[in-house]
């Protein structure tokens, strides 16, 4: 375990000082169309894969990609770790997240968010948010945007109880187009509130996308149960090849949260 300690500390390191390079590089992009933007992002999710691969040791494997729908699209992708909030964006043409108002604030980091149109929102708001926030998401995917949505609303740890918002559905009819389901095991290796970075596959799975138009509480328990199988499965498997690898599951991972 201490050269796994090792290893993570070494893997921040180089993380942080490749996203403060190509922050630099990113400046002149301001005056570009966001593309470019999201060009520089991109390189940095690479940088960041290399990095996880030759150093932690940890694989990423991506499934079902041939699923992915052209055009507009809603995604609703399982949360357990920093790691997809930047390494999604790469499979599709223009990428837009919903996130918390906050990260605008951050000097830099803000301004390229709103560069690259992500919409923010003020959780405490309350409905009036939600009305905003659904309202800004229709524009944006009819725009031909595919909007990325974490469900769930924040990072939750492998095996923890689902906890999918409803507002998300609303989200969903208001747009009226298909729904991407993704699952993933990201959160036993790149875990939440640590800096550590465990070994193994870290695997993503595209799923069958979701018609347009379902009813709200139809498309609610299909996406559920589409992302939470699907993540279930991907997080036994990745367990047992981390117990092959260290000795055991990281206790970071609890079953219940």
């Amino acid at each position: 375990m201490f050269l796994i300690f090792l290893r993570s500390l070494l893997f921040n390191v180089l993380f942080y000082a490749v996203l403060v390079c190509l922050a630099i590089v990113a400046l002149p992009t301001f005056a570009l169309p966001p593309r470019a933007m999201l060009t520089v992002a991109q390189w940095w999710a690479k940088a960041t894969l290399f990095l996880l691969r030759v150093i932690c040791n940890i694989k990423v494997e991506f499934r079902g990609q041939e699923k992915i729908p052209a055009g507009p699209l809603v995604i609703a992708a399982k949360h357990q770790s920093f790691w997809e909030t930047f390494v999604l964006p790469g499979f599709f043409n223009h990428p837009i997240f919903i996130l918390k108002r906050q990260l605008m604030q951050i000097p830099v980091f803000g301004q390229f968010l709103v560069k690259t149109g992500m919409i923010a929102i003020d959780r405490k708001a309350g409905v009036k948010a939600l009305l905003d926030m659904t309202r800004r998401a229709r524009d944006a995917v009819r725009g031909g945007g595919q909007l990325v949505i974490f469900p769930e609303g924040t990072r939750r740890a492998p095996g923890a109880a689902p906890d999918y918002k409803t507002g998300f559905a609303q989200i969903y009819s208001s747009c009226g187009v298909r729904c991407l389901p993704i699952a993933l095991n990201s959160g036993l290796f790149w875990p939440r509130r640590t800096f550590m970075r465990y070994p193994g596959t870290l695997v993503v799975e595209f799923l069958d996308p979701l018609p347009s138009g379902l009813p709200k509480d139809e498309f609610l328990s299909r996406v559920q149960t589409a992302i939470e199988d699907a993540t279930g499965r991907l997080v036994e498997a990745g367990r047992k090849e981390q117990e092959q690898l260290i000795g055991s599951s990281p206790s970071y991972a609890p079953s219940q949260s």
